[in-house]
């Protein structure tokens, strides 16, 4: 007998963590910021990503950020 059980929200796999091959859309610089759009994604380095979040993060279904790396990298 199988049980139906609902489809949980969490995520089983952990989301792709962005690497020096991913490129900004804007400059070509490393890309730290994902944007996932009704259309697609946008890459973007840390700065093009703070100067269009404003604009942007209304209609971004995901935002994901990892510019936070920039300041770690910088401490080590």
């Amino acid at each position: 007998m199988s049980q139906n059980t609902p489809r949980s929200t969490v995520e089983l796999e952990p989301r792709h963590e962005l690497t020096s091959h991913d490129r900004c859309d804007s400059c070509g610089a490393q890309a730290y910021v994902r944007v996932t759009m009704a259309s697609g994604q946008l890459l973007f380095c840390g700065h093009h990503g703070a100067k269009f979040k404003e604009k942007l993060s209304a209609s971004a279904l995901e935002w994901h950020d990892e510019s936070s790396r920039l300041i770690e990298n910088d401490r080590a």
